[in-house]
């Protein structure tokens, strides 16, 4: 059994890991700040008496005792990142700060959760770990792909001065359970405005591409990534290579969802990528992993849990339901 910290827990991809590391028979301290994490993500953990649950910003340090690091705080969403982007910055840096003096002083193994987005815009495809991204630093998504970039950096500061084991992970577009129903993804928003039977609104012609990749499948790729001994490169790009444009999606969940939605579009926001698909050779390599899960089977899985929720009176989609009716909701590609 080991101690496991893992940042971030109450969130979307935090809450799956934690709760996998619980079956896995370990003990698991989940640290949030509740920003945009949910404690009702946590409701079956809760109870579990390997599970500590702690509310603390990774921007402080933090001093528990663990053996590894799951490092996942930050908001993950631009409508989330955008709303305040100096403390999303200081979220990424500050927090992989802590984590790593955390680490270095444990001598706990450590994994950091970065992003697709530090590929920005890219005019390399499908993209691979050694390319190094055509990004904006001044545009309204700087703020968290900036942030992810500078704390890759430290990682592989920290781990050429201090010789720490460090892990990089690059997660691309990923859905699922838990997904929260505002957050301005495409699958978020696609099915919480198909099941409300309100217009699919589309940003751009709908043609921009994205590959999904279902929760249990990443978080599949994290636990090996964190396992192997030997440490497989730099970074590690997890995600699905299939990808799907952004139309095919949402006429897909229109039909899986049997609603009467029509689709709507409107214009494409600033740096918005045009397409986003991993070169997951490495992680076939060096994890033995690729993801198992189709994108019916997981929209399937996805839309069961945002109808369940639906349904649930003083939810947040059974505010939506009613809000929707005269308000558009924010969404992006990404």
């Amino acid at each position: 059994m080991k101690r496991i910290l893992v940042t971030g827990g109450a969130g979307f991809i935090g809450s799956h890991l934690c709760g996998r590391l619980i079956k896995q028979g370990n003990e698991v301290l989940c640290v949030d700040n509740f920003l945009t994490g949910a404690r009702s993500n946590l409701d079956k953990l809760l109870t579990h008496q390997s599970f500590e649950l702690l509310r603390h910003d990774v921007t402080f340090p933090l001093y528990v005792e663990v053996d590894e690091i799951y490092n996942l705080a930050c908001p993950a969403s631009p409508v989330h990142y955008q709303r305040d982007p100096v403390q999303t910055t200081k979220t990424s840096v500050m927090g992989a700060i802590n984590m790593l003096g955390l680490s270095k002083r444990l001598h706990a193994r450590i994994l950091q959760a970065s992003t697709s987005e530090v590929y920005g815009d890219p005019d390399v495809h499908p993209q691979p770990e050694s390319y190094c991204g055509h990004v904006s630093i001044v545009g309204p998504r700087a703020c968290y792909d900036e942030g992810k970039r500078c704390a890759e950096t430290l990682f592989h500061d920290y781990r050429r001065q201090h010789r720490m084991s460090v892990r990089v992970a690059r997660i691309f577009n990923t859905y699922g359970p838990n997904m929260h129903p505002q957050d301005g993804r495409v699958i978020s928003n696609f099915i919480v405005q198909a099941l409300t039977h309100q217009p699919i609104t589309i940003y751009g012609d709908g043609s921009q591409t994205r590959s999904f990749c279902y929760v249990d499948d990443l978080v599949e790729g994290l636990l090996r990534l964190m396992a192997v001994e030997e440490e497989p490169g730099d970074v590690v790009n997890l995600g699905n290579p299939s990808e799907i444009n952004v139309l095919a999606l949402a006429e897909r969940i229109v039909q899986l969802c049997n609603s009467r939605s029509t689709i709507e579009c409107r214009p494409l926001p600033q740096d918005d990528p045009k397409r986003r698909c991993p070169d997951i050779s490495r992680a076939r390599e060096k994890l033995r992993w690729s993801p198992r899960v189709d994108l019916d089977t997981g929209l399937v899985r996805t839309i069961a849990y945002f109808e369940a929720r639906l349904i649930q009176k003083g939810s947040p989609i059974h505010a939506l339901r009613e809000l929707a009716r005269s308000e558009p909701l924010t969404q992006v590609a990404g």
